[in-house]
């Protein structure tokens, strides 16, 4: 089987199992084929892990795009961390500084500046929206402007009964031009519901939707870049978060209820009964 069958098919099977999994089968799948170790880390959108910046104390959500090997480079520092063991990250000049994203990745001067107002914005912002959980972004350099991504978990108090977390996922290109700034956003949700008790049974509501959007807006200078991705995302969110409630909760819901009936079957037969008996009476 060609290696580009493999990607695709890789693919194709994680489609297809249960996405509340999907780092379990996608280490599963890197062990089996470890030549597709790289394209399916940057291909596949798995829950994010939580980390602790050593430096600063602050936690920080852990991505492909802030990955280099073993290392992943926190956005309150700008520094990479290694565990205990791992690999250091390479690919970084004389100087520090590394463009692109991955290889020991660091965004030049200015685009770190951006990155550290970006971070502060979207604290408040994960604060107001989700009443906790963590907030990360992560800026790198482009040829012909920069990119990045924003980063947003909240994972629900665990109970005997229930679990939840919510992953949200915004990649960014933004491409400078005369006086305005075109942006192309590429946002996914990964949402993991599950409750159950003995009388009514477990359930389990897991899955990812993928939105991308494109604008040109105005900028003067880099503050603006700030502020309008920020806008960007928040309007992204709020379809996503309607869609999600409206179509797929909705009809989840739907379809639950003709399942089953919280109801006993008596009272369910006795609504019938009443039922036909006023239709009975409507034809007389």
């Amino acid at each position: 089987m060609a290696e580009v069958d493999q990607f695709d098919s890789a693919l194709d099977l994680l489609r297809r199992l249960n996405p509340k999994h999907t780092t379990t089968h996608l280490n599963s799948l890197i062990d089996l084929v470890p030549s597709l170790t790289e394209d399916l880390l940057s291909s596949v959108d798995q829950p994010l892990t939580i980390s602790r910046c050593r430096k600063t104390g602050r936690d920080y959500l852990l991505c492909d795009y802030n990955r280099d090997g073993d290392s992943y480079r926190s956005p309150w520092s700008g520094e990479f961390e290694t565990p205990v063991g791992g690999t250091t990250p390479g690919g970084v000049d004389e100087s520090g500084n590394n463009e692109g994203a991955g290889e020991g990745a660091v965004p030049s001067e200015r685009v770190r500046k951006m990155e550290i107002r970006a971070n502060e914005a979207f604290d408040v912002y994960r604060e107001l929206y989700y009443e906790g959980g963590v907030s990360s972004v992560y800026f790198w350099n482009l040829d012909d402007g920069f990119a990045g991504v924003v980063l947003l978990k909240k994972v629900a108090p665990k109970s005997s009964s229930s679990s939840g977390s919510w992953d949200s996922i915004h990649v960014f290109e933004a491409v400078d031009r005369a006086r305005t700034a075109h942006y192309k956003l590429t946002s996914t949700v990964i949402l993991s519901l599950s409750t159950g008790n003995p009388e009514l049974g477990d359930m389990d509501l897991s899955g990812n939707m993928t939105r991308q959007i494109e604008s040109d807006l105005p900028i003067q200078d880099d503050a603006e870049h700030v502020v309008n991705i920020g806008r960007l995302v928040e309007d992204m969110e709020l379809k996503m978060r309607n869609l999600l409630q409206e179509v797929y909760f909705g009809k989840a819901k739907d379809v639950v209820g003709d399942l089953r009936s919280l109801g006993s079957l008596s009272e369910k037969a006795g609504e019938r009964k009443v039922r036909g008996e006023m239709l009975e009476g409507m034809k007389k």
